[in-house]
């Protein structure tokens, strides 16, 4: 059974960092592409970032561009998201998800086909 599973949130100030971590198990097969998509109170979900796998590209979203990088262990079984001088704007839920085929723009949500349960992330100012 696949599964995604994501860790690694909690609250810190404006200007702190945080680090997480997807663990990725069953499935056959790498997948295209992981990416990390948050969802705030009363908002939609949005892209934050993506990596695909078979060349290691990355993707970002404007508003986290500089600040956040993914990235991939060599097994491609861990993925993460770095993330530095954080916002209250960044605070949401994160959740790690997979794209088993090509095709279509990272930020697609509809495109992955596995999610994990989210880890939520809280910055005060």
């Amino acid at each position: 059974q696949e599964k995604l599973l994501e860790s690694g949130g909690g609250s810190v100030q404006a200007g702190g960092s945080l680090r997480l971590s997807c663990a990725a198990s069953g499935f056959s097969f790498p997948a295209v592409s992981m990416a990390w998509f948050r969802q705030a109170a009363e908002k939609k979900r949005e892209g934050v970032a993506a990596i695909y796998t078979n060349d290691g590209s990355t993707y970002y979203a404007d508003s986290v561009k500089g600040r956040f990088t993914i990235s991939q262990d060599d097994a491609l079984t861990t993925f993460y998201l770095q993330m530095n001088d954080l916002k209250p704007e960044d605070s949401g839920m994160y959740y790690c998800a997979a794209k088993m085929a090509s095709g279509g723009p990272w930020t697609y949500i509809h495109a992955y086909s596995s999610w994990g349960p989210g880890t939520q992330v809280t910055v005060s100012s």
